[in-house]
């Protein structure tokens, strides 16, 4: 845990050091690179090996897909106060992101020629569900769905098991709900090299979606190109800006939320008008962390990822949540000054206003992604939306007429850049005689 003063002299420097610690270390960019290139080289062999390796789970090749009817009976198997949770989120999910449906147009540029644009669902999208201890069942909702209502012909599931090989029911009565067909019990860095190269029992996918540990967001890093990816969304992050009017015990129950993932990489961020409001939150984590069923990891994040900065305006708080581009940002401070402080932040993934608030409404059933950027790719990165499960394609059509209103505008850029055959392939068309071919 450490507290800083944004007066202080060395703050700058003390921030960018704390954020820097979530960048990947070399050790886990060389462990990545290596199974990587095995599962490209080995395909399913290589998958056997990291499944038992790293998950304890002796798979063989024809078991790596999950079954229709394990998928079924788990779903049987599921409470029905599970089933409406489910069904809950997903009406949320659905509502929000359909909002976010881009429709193809056409008009007319100042030539008079036809331009516009159309969308086209990814056509084999991998997603990546993280498993083991902390099954992410929300996180099947906060991607499918959106791949469901963006057309995509085929959607692909990879989860890893545990060492029996199974898979938590509640991933996959979620799968079921939202008819995931192709489902496969693989996780980590396998998972994504599988998706990204393929091997013999796995199709490759087009583009790979879905949040992960620090290797499986390395492993993203590292496939981008052979595959799309969506974002890097690693290990969690969450800041909260809290003046007088913050509760204390909800603010201290917001930020253990997000450590108790409990990776050891996760960053938790608390950003206060005076001191004495971060004495009364320290005061409520003491109290509240030792009644959590993962207490011993969640202490150990916010002895290690904990930052507490003293600001003495809500200015530069939002300078200092601009700087970190925290993957869920948490807003509880009087009224008037909310609407200021949302304009001028603009780095956030997510944005929870109000004491009322909590991030995990957002993790669980608000309706947006929870897919968000970490380790301040917030800066270039938005969160998971409908639209990244769509490609947009450019229309153009010039006739006789507008080709001409053309002509002078390429023949100008021709001469330029010293391509003289872009300029023939224009001009040929206004007066096909005058080339002297």
């Amino acid at each position: 845990m450490r507290l800083l003063h944004s007066k202080s002299k060395d703050f700058t420097t003390e921030l960018a050091a704390f954020c820097q610690g979530a960048e990947v270390p070399r050790e886990i960019v060389d462990s990545v690179a290596s199974i990587l290139a095995d599962v490209r080289a080995r395909g399913d062999l290589a998958i056997v090996n990291y499944a038992a390796k790293f998950d304890g789970a002796k798979l063989r090749s024809r078991e790596f897909r999950v079954a229709a009817n394990e998928l079924s009976s788990a779903a049987e198997r599921l409470s029905q106060i599970d089933k409406r949770a489910i069904k809950a989120a997903h009406a949320n999910i659905v509502a929000f992101n359909r909002q976010g449906l881009p429709e193809a147009w056409e008009g007319k540029n100042l030539h008079g020629a036809i331009v516009g644009e159309k969308f086209d669902p990814i056509r084999r999208v991998g997603l990546y569900v993280p498993g083991g201890q902390v099954p992410l069942v929300s996180t099947v909702l906060m991607t499918a769905t959106l791949a469901k209502i963006a057309g995509c012909p085929e959607i692909v599931v990879f989860t890893p098991s545990d060492s029996r090989g199974k898979v938590s029911d509640g991933l996959l009565a979620a799968l079921h709900y939202l008819g995931i067909a192709e489902v496969y019990r693989i996780g980590g860095v396998q998972a994504i090299g599988a998706m990204a190269y393929g091997t013999e029992s796995i199709p490759a996918v087009d583009k790979i979606f879905g949040p992960g540990n620090a290797y499986v967001c390395e492993a993203k890093r590292q496939v981008f190109g052979v595959a799309g990816v969506d974002s890097l969304p690693g290990p969690s992050e969450v800041m909260v800006i809290a003046d007088q009017t913050a509760r204390p015990s909800f603010v201290a129950a917001d930020l253990l939320a997000q450590a108790e993932h409990g990776s050891g990489r996760e960053k938790i961020y608390l950003v206060v008008t005076a001191k004495k409001i971060a004495e009364n939150v320290f005061k409520e984590i003491k109290s509240q962390v030792s009644t959590l069923s993962r207490s011993e990891k969640t202490q150990r994040v916010m002895d290690e990822g904990f930052l507490t900065v003293v600001v003495d305006s809500l200015l530069r708080a939002a300078e200092v949540a601009n700087y970190v581009a925290p993957e869920h940002l948490e807003l509880i401070v009087k009224e008037p000054a909310l609407k200021n402080l949302i304009k001028t932040i603009t780095t956030a993934g997510a944005i929870m206003i109000g004491n009322h608030t909590p991030t995990a409404l957002g993790d669980f059933t608000a309706g947006p992604s929870h897919v968000l950027p970490t380790g301040r790719t917030g800066r270039f990165f938005s969160g998971l939306r409908m639209a990244d499960f769509l490609r947009r394609t450019s229309i153009v059509r010039y006739d006789a007429k507008s080709v001409r209103a053309g002509n002078k505008v390429v023949e100008a850029f021709a001469r330029m850049e010293k391509l003289d055959a872009h300029g023939r392939s224009v001009k040929i068309r206004t007066n096909p005689d005058a080339l002297g071919l």
